[in-house]
């Protein structure tokens, strides 16, 4: 199987995980833009760590780092006990699959490779280490069909709005999104790229940016509260964001502020597209209501950075992710194909085929 590391076509030279001799390395995405980083994890604790303390981040690069995480979880119980490995490595998928509750990919990820424990004899590593690795080339696979199916829904010469990170640096390689992003611009489609800054952890304006700034693709960055604005004057045709899950019904969760995004859009009869993979579709959680909302520390709305912005004795709330409930979306885009205006019966239909 090829390395999923391997960059065949413009706009696809980034990659946020790898597989590097024996071990996961991340490019550390706290310390983007001003510096450029890779951290080596050898450990499963190291991987789930970093997935916790969003050194690597976007549903789909959480659960391919993951499944890279399982390989050293088993080589590791392997060396400690090859006749009790398996019993052993349930903690580590455990610990790694509770490392972020909203993301479905990193559940996902974490019972695929679970699956194959039983039917591997003598050491683990190396069939681990395959599947983990078609995992990744899955995705980017899939990124780089949901970016031709997305940006065939663009009319050419639109303006279009993006919501966190959602490219390569969010992905196995090339991007959700941002991947329809890339292709709408490499075709002709999109000729104006508005990125939202997206508080607290500036994921706009930190990853994006720097993205589309490696890219020379040109970027226009906003705060948050003025993508209704942008949208009242006419500049952009279409938001376009990333999920870490998608109910059975449609309803999205995604990064915080999302929601206010897609309010704003149907105000302004502007389209919603939400593009993701099959694997951050959960057919087992019924709607919006049902997904669990990550609470994070409320320093991080506190502060930006390391530096205290509040004062002392205020208080902060900060879910990380919002629900975008379905009846504001326009598309949802998986590698299967386009989901327009999507409900229960379409989502099943669109996992079944």
């Amino acid at each position: 199987m090829s390395d999923p590391a391997e960059t065949p076509i413009a706009y696809d030279r980034i990659r946020a995980v790898e597989w590097n001799n024996g071990a996961v390395k991340l490019i550390d995405q706290r310390k983007l833009p001003a510096s450029y980083e890779h951290l080596r994890l050898e450990s499963v604790a190291d991987v789930a760590r970093a997935i916790t303390d969003m050194v690597v981040r976007g549903a789909p690069a959480i659960g391919v780092t993951a499944a890279y995480g399982v390989v050293l979880a088993a080589r590791s119980r392997y060396r400690e006990d090859p006749a009790a490995w398996k019993t052993a490595i349930e903690q580590d998928l455990q610990q790694l699959a509770a490392a972020r509750p909203t993301a479905v990919n990193l559940r996902w990820a974490v019972d695929r490779m679970r699956g194959l424990l039983d039917g591997v004899s003598g050491d683990p590593a190396p069939a681990l280490l395959q599947e983990a690795r078609r995992i990744h080339a899955e995705d980017i696979a899939a990124n780089h069909r949901m970016g031709e199916l997305g940006s065939a829904l663009i009319e050419p010469g639109s303006g279009v709005l993006t919501h966190c990170n959602t490219g390569a640096l969010a992905t196995g390689g090339y991007g959700t999104a941002l991947g329809v992003v890339r292709a709408g611009v490499a075709g002709g489609r999109i000729k104006s790229v508005y990125a939202d800054e997206t508080r607290p952890w500036l994921q706009g304006a930190r990853l994006t940016a720097w993205e589309l700034v490696e890219d020379g693709i040109p970027v226009t960055l906003i705060a948050d509260g003025a993508a209704a604005h942008l949208m009242r004057q006419g500049r952009v045709q279409w938001v376009i964001v990333g999920s870490d899950r998608i109910a059975a019904n449609g309803d999205v969760a995604n990064k915080i502020g999302t929601y206010a995004v897609a309010v704003a859009a149907r105000h302004h009869g502007v389209k919603f597209m939400v593009v993701a993979p099959t694997s951050t579709v959960d057919l087992e959680t019924a709607s919006g209501a049902d997904v669990p909302i990550e609470n994070r520390d409320a320093d991080e709305v506190l502060g930006c950075g390391a530096r205290r912005i509040a004062p002392e004795g205020a208080g902060a709330w900060n879910p990380a992710f919002d629900i975008t409930p379905a009846a504001l979306i326009d598309a949802i885009v998986t590698e299967k194909g386009v989901v327009s205006t999507p409900d229960r019966d379409k989502i099943a239909a669109m996992m079944a085929a």
